[in-house]
């Protein structure tokens, strides 16, 4: 059953939601990683194929053909080899890679400005990849206010998606939706933050939807089977704690520590070497900026050159025509 989600939240009761999206964010971008957004408007499948597409309905037959999972990158093609902490995984720092099909598409469908009932559509298309890119075409554009309309009627959808590259994890659109709404982070790259408060009230909702789900389980379940359920819950966790307690002890302390410090060393050195990359790319802007002044210079000396040298020739042609005259 298609489901149309309303945003009344966002908008208010009773006030008329626009049928154009007004994107949030960075308009230019569509908040996508500048690292990704590069290798997305410099490869030759956005540039050339994707450029003959012109509406909707192609995007989206291109997607049913193209798409078979939703990372940033193709599988392989991201060599993060010696790269840790913030350089390694979540950033994006580094050469990049072979961008996928999936997010030039989704920044395709950006530069078409889909309407509501279009991105609606999407949602609840028949192929699952359609309804994938749609869920980050709202995560990565629209405003944090409206995420939680956007994506509750989605949360107990079982059809499955494999959004990894190479596949192996497939999960569920409803458990893609509760990643896209809690976390900030995905597969190497990261969505745009969601501010403090709106943050808080989605996990409050989110909340309050596990606990109406467990009653609603504890209600099929009849209350002895769900009572043996937890008992036997209970007691793999405590079974397990104390497994963990005894195979643990100070030098598993110790060696944790000394992990926590060699990570703290590596983001300190991944932050120190990005500053001196965005130090060097500021003296080359710098230096750049200077020689095309020095190039305007000489332009500016050439032409004030060129109109002394007029200046001059037609004062000696005045000159022969006053003694013709004379």
């Amino acid at each position: 059953k298609a489901v149309v989600s309303t945003q009344s939240g966002h908008y208010g009761r009773g006030k008329k939601i626009p049928k154009t999206l007004t994107p949030f964010g960075n308009e230019k971008t569509l908040n996508i990683n500048s690292l990704v957004l590069t290798n997305i408007q410099q490869s030759n499948y956005f540039k050339f194929q994707l450029y003959e597409l012109n509406t909707y309905h192609q995007v989206l037959d291109e997607i049913v053909k193209k798409v078979k999972h939703l990372e940033p990158w193709e599988k392989g093609s991201r060599k993060t080899a010696g790269q840790t902490g913030m350089c390694g995984g979540v950033r994006g720092v580094g050469a990049g890679g072979v961008v996928s099909s999936a997010y030039c598409l989704l920044y395709k469908l950006y530069t078409l400005k889909v309407t509501r009932n279009q991105l609606s559509s999407m949602l609840n298309s028949n192929h699952v990849y359609v309804r994938g890119i749609g869920l980050l075409y709202i995560r990565y554009s629209q405003h944090p206010g409206t995420f939680w309309d956007w994506f509750d009627p989605y949360l107990d959808d079982e059809e499955e998606i494999d959004p990894r590259a190479g596949g192996g994890r497939p999960i569920t659109i409803g458990e893609m939706c509760v990643q896209l709404l809690t976390r900030l982070d995905w597969y190497t790259t990261l969505f745009p933050r969601i501010p403090v408060l709106i943050q808080k009230e989605v996990e409050m909702k989110l909340q309050e939807w596990r606990d109406e789900n467990a009653a609603a389980l504890q209600e099929e379940q009849g209350p002895e089977e769900h009572d043996s359920a937890r008992h036997d819950d209970r007691y793999r966790d405590v079974s397990s704690d104390r497994r963990r307690e005894g195979s643990r002890g100070p030098r598993y302390d110790d060696r944790r520590d000394r992990e926590y410090d060699r990570r703290g060393d590596r983001r300190r050195d991944d932050r120190l070497d990005d500053r001196r990359r965005d130090d060097r790319l500021d003296e080359r802007r710098r230096d750049e900026r200077f020689d095309d002044r020095r190039r305007d210079d000489r332009l500016d000396d050439r032409r004030r050159d060129d109109r002394l040298d007029d200046r001059r020739r037609d004062d000696r042609l005045d000159d022969r025509r006053r003694d013709d005259r004379s």
